[in-house]
């Protein structure tokens, strides 16, 4: 069993505190109910003290502890706060003491959208990259220039530390969170219950373009941009890696290091992202969506759609659209 420990202070925002709350009682629900008990985890909302904390709309919750009583936990959600966060992290200095301590005895750490504002004053971003709300960008840099902004990441990792810009893309993130504190079949349970789409890595979240561009290897940058126009075509590394000027092997090697992921990976991810969009918005057959992406055996474009997203083409379509048509019919 897993400690996980959601941060509550005057001014949050209600969804950064209800959608991990929800989407991990949901996942533990699942694992009750699949007898897993052994995947069962301990989740509970931790405030600076016991007094009733209002959130903002007007929603008030009594946390079950204080941070001064939590001495150790795997897994902490700092939430967005609405309004000016400056003035929320000059309130709780005892929580970025806090944040420090437990973040060196190893805990892992999401801060959910301005919630990075109390990881930055804490010095846990520093050297690191982080993002924010789209709206705190200009501040958040010129105020803590130590931690190198991303501003076009929706989700950042550094170690054991994780920004969101969003809370729709804290939501996603949690799937990975579910995958890691669960397993993946759980995982995919709470995607289609919480989700307009399938489970998907957090690494996937670059504007719905590009993700693992988060680097500064301005060759790779340059591999990359080609393969996002030219995916649908036959590559072959050795060509890929002459044109660039590489042999496949450093190739390879720089790949890895500058995107955590290998050019036939990122190849892959590309493909497969977008014949989900044709199959949630063409009526293409499934063998006409595999050679638009670039493969021209539908049987291997299954297997490999069924690897990154633990689902046939077919089945996303039908999951998928059956989504669309519930929210439109609502």
């Amino acid at each position: 069993m897993q400690h996980v420990s959601i941060i509550a202070i005057d001014k949050s925002l209600g969804s950064a505190i209800t959608i991990p709350l929800e989407m991990l009682s949901a996942a533990n629900d699942v694992a009750r109910a699949r007898k897993q008990t052994d995947k069962i985890n301990q989740i509970e909302i931790i405030g600076t003290g016991n007094e009733l904390i209002q959130l903002t709309g007007g929603l008030a919750i009594r946390a079950a502890r204080s941070i001064h009583q939590v001495r150790a936990t795997d897994l902490i959600f700092v939430p967005g706060i609405w309004g000016n966060p400056r003035a929320a992290v000059r309130r709780h200095p005892e929580l970025l003491t806090w944040l420090q301590q437990l973040s060196a005895a190893g805990a892992t750490i999401c801060s959910i959208t301005t919630g990075s504002y109390f990881l930055a004053a804490a010095g846990l971003l520093d050297g690191k990259s982080a993002t924010t709300h789209w709206r705190n960008f200009d501040d958040f840099q010129r105020r803590y220039p130590r931690a190198k902004l991303q501003r076009k990441r929706f989700i950042t990792a550094a170690d054991n530390l994780f920004c969101t810009g969003s809370v729709n893309a804290a939501r996603d993130l949690m799937l990975h969170f579910v995958g890691q504190l669960y397993d993946e079949s759980i995982a995919n349970e709470i995607a289609r219950q919480f989700t307009h789409e399938l489970k998907r890595s957090y690494e996937s979240l670059l504007l719905e373009q590009d993700p693992h561009s988060t680097h500064n290897d301005e060759t790779i940058i340059k591999v990359q941009e080609w393969l996002q126009g030219n995916f649908q075509n036959l590559v072959q590394l050795k060509t890929l890696s002459e044109q660039f000027g590489m042999s496949v092997r450093s190739l390879n090697r720089r790949f890895k290091q500058a995107s955590n992921t290998t050019p036939l990976q990122y190849l892959q991810e590309l493909r497969i992202n977008h014949a989900k969009e044709l199959l949630k918005h063409s009526n293409l057959g499934i063998g006409e969506v595999a050679d638009r992406v670039g493969y021209h055996d539908a049987s291997h474009f299954c297997e490999i759609f069924k690897k990154l997203t633990a689902v046939t083409p077919k089945e996303y379509r039908r999951l998928v659209r059956n989504k669309l048509f519930l929210a439109e019919s609502s």
